[in-house]
């Protein structure tokens, strides 16, 4: 099975862990809990009418743990290197190796520096799946934004990165599309409760 590394918790970090451990890879999550989460109230987040930013970063930790995301709280990454057969991060505690690496620490580029990322002025350069000059790697959320920073934008490009990494290992292009018989089979009838 393959492995992700997603290093940041917020929106686009999040969304990433949640789709590729809802779909069979195994995810690691670094979190350092430094996100701008904490400091918005969403009013204008589809679906959802309001909601203090901390309380929608916690909902979506849930739903990362309801799927066996392996999350690291407080943990920091200080190094990212590629290592041939993947990505291996330095951390707090020591080193972890996974096949795919996911960057969605902000504004903060300096992870995707080290690795050798391309720049396009002072963003990272990926293309719409969200993948860096780096093969397998992977930048989200204002890493890749100038000023477009909102939590759905983030949200979106966790998505289409962690799309992107399912449809690399599934051979063909991959759709995450979940309809009411499966949220029966997953939870048992609380989905929508």
């Amino acid at each position: 099975m393959a492995s992700v590394i997603v290093v940041g918790g917020g929106a686009a970090g999040l969304t990433a862990a949640l789709f590729t451990a809802k779909n069979g890879l195994e995810t690691t999550v670094f979190d350092t809990d430094g996100t701008w989460l904490h400091k918005a109230h969403l009013f204008n987040y589809p679906g959802i009418g309001s909601v203090d930013g901390s309380v929608f970063v916690e909902t979506l930790r849930d739903q990362c743990a309801d799927f066996g995301v392996e999350r690291h709280q407080g943990v920091e990454v200080s190094d990212v290197a590629a290592d041939g057969d993947g990505f291996t991060v330095t951390h707090d505690e020591g080193e972890a190796s996974a096949d795919y690496l996911v960057l969605a620490t902000g504004a903060n580029r300096d992870l995707a520096e080290e690795l050798g990322c391309a720049f396009d002025g002072d963003v990272v350069d990926v293309d719409v799946s969200m993948e860096t000059s780096v093969e397998g790697a992977y930048a989200t959320g204002a890493m890749v934004r100038a000023e477009e920073w909102q939590a759905v934008i983030s949200a979106g490009d966790g998505a289409a990165a962690a799309l992107n990494i399912l449809s690399e290992e599934k051979g063909e292009h991959f759709h995450d599309f979940d309809t009411p018989a499966d949220a029966e089979d997953l939870f048992g009838g609380m989905a929508g409760e």
